[in-house]
């Protein structure tokens, strides 16, 4: 059996890692599973991609060319919005290369258009990274529920025209899509839900299977140690959060992360605290927390990962809305209690009060108080620590993810024999 996988980059982006290590388990697993990527970073040998200074700078000015209709949209936001209209060959090159399955993941930023996807005969299994392949843009549509019919009058574009950019992305998508050769994958009963009541997808079967995780990468590391060679606190409270820097994107729960930091700090428990931030951006007002603060800088490989979540005694995803994130599965694993608000993909690995904390949504007290409930006693942590790895090694670890894969790809090649 022969997988291609397609996203449009090999190492960045939640996407790219979690189409990695699918690719990476198939291959442990025996099947001929290769990648085929716009931007290719790794050395990975089974990764196709664009190698050539000029091919690179082609890809990089397709993404600029994508976007060049919003700009008579002078009020929209800064949220992701693609649109995929520029014409592209990737689809007829994965043709070429011969596979039984063609594996799409995330395939914008001028990557592949629309109408690429009507003439593929090889049957189409397609992961639901965010909810870009069923909406007319935007990758998560936050309150909008535009979806379920036919988009249009678009709050992401500013937009108060019922036949704007988004119902003319959403009606190709109608059109070009081939649904009765397409498989959906959902990493998330949220996303799950949120396909089945599109008007595109609600009559394609869905499947629901999460991403998978290496759990001997991703595996508890000594605290002590890992502070150590971190150079962080060791008698510390260390609250792990990934990247600050993106405060315009509301999605990503900044603004409520900032309040929760600071109701803690005013506590007993917030006094012993330090926040540890993974990424290279500094919020805005991160002086208003009242809580030291340090940064580690961007991690680019899973063995500096695997120390942070290690060394931290929780870690905190304000996320308002979100698919099965890597970095709350990631720090599981690391056997770190996990605090998030109870929304989307979250509640599928964290349980509340059993290996972390689910607050209400878009409550930063709750956090607050989250962080206090996981902090407050060291052997409570410890038990919910361990709670959180057996949670993935039953439910999330890479082989059993790919098994899993591999069951549906041969019932979709046995049911086209």
């Amino acid at each position: 059996m022969k997988v291609l996988h397609i996203n449009i980059a090999d190492t960045a982006g939640g996407a790219a890692r979690a189409a990695c290590r699918l690719n990476r388990g198939l291959h442990r697993a025996g099947v001929d599973s290769k990648m085929l990527v716009q931007f290719k970073r790794s050395d990975n040998r089974t990764v196709a991609g664009r190698t050539s200074n000029m091919g690179k700078g082609l890809a990089r000015m397709r993404i600029s060319l994508d976007h060049l209709p919003k700009l008579f949209y002078k009020k929209k936001t800064d949220r992701q919005f693609h649109l995929q209209w520029l014409p592209d060959r990737t689809l007829r090159r994965a043709v070429r290369m011969r596979p039984d399955i063609i594996h799409l993941h995330w395939i914008c930023r001028g990557f592949i258009n629309i109408k690429s996807l009507a003439g593929i005969d090889i049957p189409v299994v397609w992961t639901l990274h965010d909810m870009w392949p069923f909406t007319g843009g935007c990758h998560f549509s936050e309150a909008c529920r535009r979806f379920e019919a036919s988009c249009g009058a678009c709050h992401q574009l500013g937009s108060g025209n019922a036949r704007d950019l988004s119902s003319w992305t959403l009606g190709r998508k109608h059109i070009h899509f081939n649904l009765k050769n397409m498989t959906l994958i959902a990493p998330s009963r949220w996303m799950s839900n949120q396909a089945r009541h599109s008007a595109l997808f609600k009559n394609v079967s869905i499947q629901n299977i999460p991403n998978g995780i290496d759990t001997g990468m991703f595996r508890p590391i000594d605290r002590h140690t890992a502070r150590e060679l971190l150079h962080l606190p060791r008698n510390k409270k260390l609250i792990l959060a990934g990247s600050l820097g993106g405060t315009a994107d509301p999605r990503k729960g900044f603004q409520y992360l900032g309040r929760a930091l600071r109701h803690f700090s005013a506590t007993d428990i917030g006094e012993d605290a330090e926040l540890v931030v993974i990424g290279a951006s500094e919020p805005a007002d991160s002086t208003g927390f009242n809580i030291k603060t340090t940064r580690l800088g961007t991690m680019k490989d899973d063995i500096s990962l695997a120390l942070a979540y290690s060394a931290a005694d929780l870690f905190v995803a304000p996320s308002t809305q979100d698919n099965l994130p890597n970095m709350v599965m990631e720090a599981l694993s690391c056997g770190t209690p996990c605090l998030a608000f109870d929304i989307g993909g979250m509640p599928d690995m964290v349980r509340h009060k059993k290996n972390g904390y689910l607050a209400e949504p878009l409550d930063a007290p709750g956090l607050a108080d989250g962080m206090a409930y996981l902090l407050e006693s060291g052997e409570r942590l410890k038990e919910m620590g361990r709670r959180a790895r057996l949670k993935v090694e039953r439910e999330f670890d890479s082989m059993e993810i790919a098994k899993r894969h591999i069951g549906l790809y041969e019932n979709i090649i046995k049911k086209r024999a």
